[in-house]
This record gives C-alpha cells, structure tokens and sequence, in this order.
C-alpha cells in the first residue's frame, strides 16, 4: 500500500527558529510520523525576515527520510505554491495558521486538492485574537464571506483549542482533536538551591502576549537575590524598550541578563543553569518551552492560559493569574525554599512530564487526522 503524501504550508520551518511553537511542533510530528511522505513548503526566511543560511531555495531539499522541504524565494511564492501542489498531487493539504496570504489563504482558496486541513495553532485564542486585531479581523471576515471554513477541515491540538474554533467558525465545523509531539530533554543535575535566592529563566519570543513585563514588575517587588535570565528574540520592539526601562528600575537584589536568541540546541545549557522556567503567557496552544522545561526537571511559573494546568496540586510549578502581586508571590514561594524542598519539586516536574504525554496514543491521533477520506 502506497504511503499518505501530506503537502504542509506554514511561513516558517527549520533552520528558522524564532516564530516558536508551530516550526518546533512541525518539526516533532514529521520526525515521529514515518510512516507518512511529508512535503513542507516554507519560505527561505526566519520569522525577522532574515535569510536562512545554507540551504537551497526553489527546489526540493531532503529533511528526513520521508520528508522534503521547499524554501521558496521572495519572488511569486503564491504562483510557485499552487505549481508545486499541482506537480505533487499530495493526498492531504495540511495547511499551519490562518492569518497568512501566501502559506495559508492561496493554497486554502485556489489548489485542487480535495482534502484540506486547518492547523490553527493557537491563533484563535481570545489572548491572540487579541493581538493586532485589526489584521485578523479583515483574515476572519475574508474566511466567513467565502464560506471557506465550510470547505475544510480543522485540526485543534485540545479540547480547550477545539472550543476556540466553534466560537469564531460556529458549532457545525469538522474538528479532529491530536496533540502536539513535544521534544523531551533528559532530567538534569541539581544545580545548588540557598534559601533566599533564585535564578529565573524564560525561553520565549519577546512580545506583549508573553507577559515578559509583569514579570519585571513583579521582580521589583521581590526582596530575596533573584537573577532573571531572558532568552528570545525580539517581536515587538515597543515592548521590549519598555522592558528596558523597567529592568533599569529594579532594586540591587534583582539581576536581569538578556541573552538574544536561542538556537534551539542551546536552550537544555540556559534550563540547566536555572532553578525555576517563568512564562505567564497571555495564551499557549501548547507552550513547548514550558513542557521542555518540566522534562529537564524544573519548575515552572505560568499563567491558568496554558495547557499545563494543577501544577502545585503535582509540586511541579503554579498557575498564576496574570498581574504583579500573583507573580511575585509565586517568585517569592520558591525564593524561600531550600534545597531539600526543591528537590521534590524538580522530580515531581519530571514526573508530571511524564505522565502528561502518550506518544502511542499521540501517533494514533495523528492517523485519524490523516486519515484519506
């Protein structure tokens, strides 16, 4: 029987690295998945819009044994899309995110391609509706009036996801449920824990959704020594000047160390050095930095807008609310802590981890989606 053949569309795909999740999720599904030929067209750019080093643009490159990746050039991709769709004839056209012209609405409205899905991704989240809302509006209306959502269908990676979609398509659109394949690190050695102080990490894109600022806002109000280390490339400058001048405000016990971008083999060194990861994101789909994160034993702080939820109730991390005083208290609850305590809670993270995730059962999720109608 011959293998399933899903063309996948998405802005971004490796070596890019700094539009987060979806790449990394991509990334993980088609090395678990080999039994299926992938084909992903992607442009020949990071996130920043600058141009990838060493790879080959406008033509089919190897990524893995069953999967082949398109770099397209700046020039025509809307026309190259729709050709290389034609000369593939994939069996599914698996398309990631909503809100892009090239990679999303062209091969949605014009390619032949008779079984279409939508990966939204997180996108449809209020916290990210929320964001540049007017750009999305015009995307959303564009879907409505062209009927397109009745033409497709959806991929959500929860429950939680799967309601987003009904609330913006309606109750009658095609939704099948698969999580995300995260990438796992192994548990790492304890690094010394002194009651009073705490090293901070967060490996995020920088932008307003990820709460960057009231995490410095609560630091101000912290007394213990805390060292903060912030690792991420810039998406929203305005913010981060704003970030700038509040690290400038922050009281003597507080450090704060900005490490630009992580190149994803680099983020297991910066979660070693660190006791506690802290991204109280306005919203995750999945929030593959903070699963990482509990895998290589470490507590996580993080917002009740994420998937990894009763985290005190396992001692693996808090759930906060997303302002000041909730944030400083939960930095605070772990400043305290000695080392004894905190070594439950970095083994109790590893083993919350690992009962999170069936990878079993994540492969047939993904076969019901791909499944040939």
């Amino acid at each position: 029987m011959p293998k399933l053949t899903v063309f996948i569309c998405i802005p971004w795909f490796h070596p890019a690295f700094r539009a987060g999740g979806p790449v990394q999720s991509i990334a993980n599904m088609v090395n678990e998945l080999a039994d299926i030929d992938f084909r992903i067209y992607c442009s020949n750019t990071d996130l920043n819009n600058t141009t990838l080093e060493n790879i080959e643009i406008n033509k089919w490159v190897h990524y893995n044994e069953h999967t082949m990746v398109w770099y397209a050039g700046p020039d025509k991709r809307s026309d190259s899309v729709l050709k290389q769709l034609a000369f593939i004839k994939p069996d599914i056209l698996y398309i990631v995110g909503i809100f892009s012209w090239h990679f999303n609405m062209v091969p949605l409205i014009f390619s032949k391609v008779s079984q279409k899905i939508i990966s939204v991704r997180g996108m449809l989240h209020p916290g990210a509706l929320s964001q540049k809302s007017g750009k999305k509006k015009i995307f959303l209306s564009l879907w409505k009036l062209f009927n397109l959502h009745k033409k497709t269908s959806f991929h959500a990676t929860d429950l939680a996801e799967e309601k987003h979609i009904r609330e913006v398509f309606g109750d009658k659109v095609s939704i099948t449920v698969a999580g995300n394949f995260p990438r796992k690190f192994l548990p790492q050695t304890t690094i010394n824990k002194d009651k009073g102080s705490l090293r901070l990490v967060s490996i995020a894109l920088i932008s307003a959704m990820k709460n960057h600022l009231l995490v410095l806002q609560a630091l101000e109000k912290c007394t213990g020594m805390i060292e903060y280390h912030i690792c991420g490339p810039v998406k929203d400058m305005q913010y981060w000047q704003e970030c700038l001048l509040q690290i400038k405000n922050l009281p003597v016990n507080i450090t704060v160390q900005y490490h630009g971008d992580v190149q994803p083999q680099m983020v297991e060194g910066y979660l070693h050095d660190c006791h506690v990861f802290i991204l109280p994101s306005k919203s995750e789909n999945f929030g593959h930095a903070i699963y990482e994160a509990l895998t290589a034993g470490k507590p996580v702080i993080t917002s009740n807008h994420t998937p990894w939820r009763e985290l005190k109730k396992n001692r693996a991390g808090l759930n906060v609310d997303t302002d000041i005083a909730a944030i400083k208290d939960a930095i605070e609850f772990f400043t305290t802590m000695d080392a004894p305590e905190y070594n439950v809670w970095k083994m109790r993270a590893e083993q919350y981890a690992t009962d999170a995730f069936d990878l079993d059962e994540t492969k047939e999720q993904y076969r019901r989606l791909f499944r040939k109608q």
